[in-house]
C-alpha cells in the first residue's frame, strides 16, 4: 500500500520545464501585479539556484548546515516574550471601579 502511494506522487519539478504549480504561481503573479514573467529567465534562475545549493551542500559539513538553518529559522520566527510580572503590576496599580 505504501508503495502505491509513493508511485502515485507527482514527480519533483524537472529543470527542463516548469511544473503545473509553478506555472500557476507565475500566472497569479502576472495577473495580480500586471507583470510579464520571462519563462526562460525563470528556468535559468532555477537551474542556477539548484547548482548553487548543490555546491553549498557539497562544500560544508552537516553540522554547519544545521547551525545555519537553525539561525535562519530563529531570525525568521521571532518569539514574542511577554513579561507577566510587569503586566500583573500594571493591572493591580489601577483601582477597580466600585460596583
Amino acid at each position: 500500500m505504501i508503495r502505491r502511494i509513493i508511485r502515485k506522487r507527482r514527480p519533483a519539478p524537472t529543470l527542463a520545464g516548469i511544473s503545473l504549480e509553478e506555472e500557476l504561481a507565475l500566472i497569479r503573479v502576472e495577473l495580480m501585479y500586471g507583470l510579464r514573467v520571462n519563462r526562460e529567465a525563470y528556468l535559468r534562475r532555477k537551474v542556477d539556484e539548484r547548482n548553487e545549493m548543490a555546491t553549498r551542500m557539497r562544500d560544508r559539513e552537516p553540522a554547519e548546515m544545521l547551525a545555519d538553518l537553525r539561525g535562519s529559522l530563529e531570525r525568521a520566527v521571532r518569539p514574542t516574550v511577554v513579561d507577566l510580572h510587569s503586566r500583573r503590576q500594571a493591572r493591580t496599580s489601577q483601582d477597580p471601579e466600585p460596583a
